[in-house]
């Protein structure tokens, strides 16, 4: 048996980088996961392409598309994963965006887009499976993404660095608030990882003269990092499959730096 068998999750932004590896590591324990995505025909591929891996799992998967600001296309998302898996038990918050500008040269728009999906999106996600889970009766945990950006801001991506903050404040409300239902709200803290959204991050600091050359951007970030490389997914998903399981039942209103020591906290 594995430590999530028989759990029933959601993980929002699982088309791709963390948000997949998150899904596939809870395949692999035996939880039956819905990935949910805003991009619904990638989604779907990446849902479709892991019926093997939930099989041997000993779990199921299904896929929803999701715009995690819209709280009718949440809601339905997890009347899906309920139609299909009987219950709601995990819930991760992990879908987020990011477009650098320099501090000066922020826009309105910019701090709505990055604001509304990271943070509005989280705490949408939140409420929604709190209710089902309350429904329920049988207590649940909501995980959610914050960063190393949520504990030090950076010069060209101010925003960013005030939604994930928002994600450490929403998880310490929703610990406080929803513990008298046997529900636990934790997060993690991803450092620099090597996934497609760094890719597009690299573009765009290229774009706005904070960086010279593919590349520069992740080196630069990554030169602290005391473990000496930058995280690929698969570093992420021991914790979150630690924080989905049994194992951290006791833990709520706490975010796990997962950054190979490149922020002491």
């Amino acid at each position: 048996m594995g430590r999530v068998s028989g759990r029933a999750c959601i993980v929002t932004g699982a088309a791709q980088g963390i948000g997949r590896a998150i899904a596939e590591a809870l395949l692999d324990e035996g939880a039956d996961v819905c990935f949910a995505d805003i991009n619904a025909d990638k989604v779907a591929t990446v849902a479709a392409a892991n019926e093997g891996r939930a099989k041997a799992g000993g779990g199921r998967v299904i896929s929803a598309a999701v715009n995690v600001t819209d709280r009718e296309q949440v809601r339905s998302m997890i009347a899906k994963t309920v139609e299909a898996f009987g219950k709601l038990d995990v819930k991760f918050n992990n879908a987020g965006v990011n477009k650098p500008m320099n501090f000066l040269d922020v826009t309105e728009d910019n701090w709505k887009f990055i604001m509304d999906i990271n943070g509005l999106g989280c705490l949408i996600g939140m409420q929604e499976a709190a209710h089902q889970m309350i429904a329920q009766g049988t207590g649940g945990k909501i995980i959610n993404t914050a960063s190393i950006a949520s504990r030090q801001g950076f010069d060209n991506v101010a925003p960013y660095c005030a939604s994930k903050w928002a994600v450490v404040s929403l998880t310490q409300s929703g610990a406080r608030d929803l513990a008298k239902h046997n529900i636990t709200v934790t997060g993690f803290a991803p450092g620099v990882v090597a996934t497609e959204m760094w890719d597009q991050v690299d573009q765009d600091l290229m774009e706005i003269g904070a960086a010279e050359r593919p590349g520069q951007a992740m080196e630069e970030f990554s030169a602290d990092i005391l473990k000496g490389r930058v995280a690929r997914p698969e570093d992420i998903t021991g914790t979150t499959t630690f924080l989905a399981a049994k194992d951290s039942d006791y833990m709520t209103g706490q975010i796990v730096m997962i950054d190979g020591g490149m922020t002491l906290v």
